[in-house]
């Protein structure tokens, strides 16, 4: 195993954990329970058989009358149906009781294990993320000697990411439009998201303005706050440069000396992405109920392949073209970062790791993954912008029985690519950005209930999506920076 490749690690773990989840999943995904002791009142037996995303309760009251209560998003249409065991709490408390008195299948007993286990190995890179990011980039401003290299640097950075969300955006669009997964299908009530209903778009860009300016560095150290920090360590290290001096030498010594034990322990913890992987994936296979993606196999399909268009051709079409780089060569440069952040769903927690690849595997000096790399992984959001816009159209079409008018869809890519910037760096992003670009266009915020039962699946697709992105925008700008140093 040690001499395998480190994306060829990867690969198996992941393999090996789809294997087993699914096999616990299919095998042991079922636990019947018949409940005698402490009934209702007014019961005389009950039932509960607890699947991998569905629970059913089964009643015969004193009467003779039976009763079938379904719970869970996978649930089916005879009976009750209630979408959360938080809903039936509400609603049929005594049945609710029932529920947490019977067995719970060994898949998600096993599945809740390997999620712990895997969420050791999120937390050693959480662990290692913000002082690897405050030395990486104070080493590399430093590098870049004046705050002249920065300011074009960053805005090229920005026109880049701009640029491949909005086409990220069109591509989603394209493909609801052309597929029209929700078009025939009926909406079935949802719970509603603890998401901000009425947060406006200009509210949420403003909050993001303010998170430039911390009132605190340490306690966006300690929370984390990546644009605060991003900020904070840039301000720091262009007036290091203008003190210079002693000043200067030592500061950048320090970030120097502290990047260089940082990237250590990244190596060290990146010996283990294999078991993370392995944990993570087993977790999300073991958990998930097909179910649940039965009646939304059209919407999931029609994410996965707009996904698939901008990640296998617009983004190796910007490398070829831009960074003049073989796409594939980076792509697999770039391979542990990637299966990293669709095991973890979780670019943040993989952007230790993505920025190991960019600057040991493929090339990219450090002064420009160092900066490009971690302001991507705030603001730069191809993968859920794209699934955002798909998303909202194809509430559109179960909501109204047709698409939107080319004027609301208009509004809808404006909206998706503003808050793909602008809500990147609060919690629950996702449900954030929804329920602003689902106000644009008059739908109802607790719509996006419909799809939150496949939204971990996809969510691991789309945070791909996002590091590729982010990779590649990496590969850009380190190429016309070479330019740059070349032509001067």
């Amino acid at each position: 195993m040690a001499r395998l490749a480190l994306h060829w690690q990867i690969a198996l773990g992941m393999a090996a954990g789809a294997v087993i989840g699914v096999a616990l999943n299919v095998f042991a995904g079922t636990a019947t329970t018949s409940v005698v002791a402490d009934l209702p009142a007014g019961l005389t037996t009950a039932t509960v058989t607890a699947t991998v995303g569905r629970t059913v309760i089964e009643t015969i009251d004193a009467g003779g009358r039976a009763e079938r209560v379904e719970v869970g998003p996978a649930a089916g249409a005879a009976g009750l149906r209630f979408d959360s065991l938080k809903t039936l709490a509400r609603e049929r408390p005594e049945l609710a009781g029932l529920v947490t008195k019977a067995r719970q299948p060994a898949a998600m007993v096993w599945g809740e294990w390997f999620q712990r286990l895997g969420g050791l190995f999120l937390r050693m890179l959480k662990m290692v993320a913000v002082p690897l990011i405050v030395t990486s980039l104070a080493s590399g401003v430093m590098g870049l000697g004046g705050a002249t290299g920065l300011g074009r640097m960053f805005s090229r950075t920005l026109t880049y990411y701009v640029t491949t969300s909005l086409l990220a955006i069109l591509t989603g669009m394209a493909f609801v439009n052309l597929m029209r997964p929700g078009l025939g299908g009926e909406p079935r009530p949802a719970p509603a998201p603890a998401a901000a209903a009425h947060t406006g778009l200009a509210d949420v860009l403003f909050q993001q303005l303010e998170s430039l300016v911390p009132d605190n560095p340490l306690a966006a150290l300690v929370a984390p706050d990546f644009l605060s920090i991003i900020t904070f360590t840039l301000a720091f290290s262009v007036f290091a440069l203008r003190v210079g001096g002693e000043v200067a030498t030592a500061i950048r010594g320090a970030a120097d000396a502290g990047f260089a034990v940082m990237m250590a322990m990244t190596h060290a913890i990146i010996r283990l992405a294999p078991l993370g992987v392995f944990f993570l994936v087993a977790a999300t296979t073991a958990t998930q109920g097909a179910g649940v993606f039965a009646s939304l196999s059209a919407y999931m399909l029609t994410v996965a392949l707009a996904l698939a268009v901008h990640a296998a051709i617009t983004l190796p079409l910007v490398v070829r073209v831009l960074a003049r780089r073989s796409p594939w060569q980076f792509a697999r440069a770039m391979s542990p970062a990637l299966l990293t952040a669709f095991s973890s769903a979780s670019s943040n927690a993989a952007l230790p790791l993505t920025l190991d690849c960019a600057e040991s595997r493929a090339g990219i000096r450090n002064r420009v993954g160092s900066f490009v790399l971690p302001l991507g992984a705030t603001v730069n959001m191809d993968g859920t912008a794209l699934y955002e816009a798909v998303a909202v159209l194809f509430i559109a079409q179960l909501h109204f029985g047709h698409d939107l008018p080319l004027a609301q869809q208009v509004v809808v890519c404006v909206t998706a690519l503003l808050a793909s910037v602008g809500a990147a760096g609060i919690p629950h992003a996702g449900l954030v950005m929804m329920a602003i670009i689902l106000q644009a266009v008059g739908l109802p915020a607790e719509s996006q209930g419909v799809i939150l039962a496949v939204d971990r699946v996809l969510d691991m697709g789309r945070t791909a999506v996002n590091v590729w992105s982010d990779a590649c925008g990496a590969a850009v700008i380190d190429a016309w920076e070479n330019a740059d140093a070349a032509a001067g």
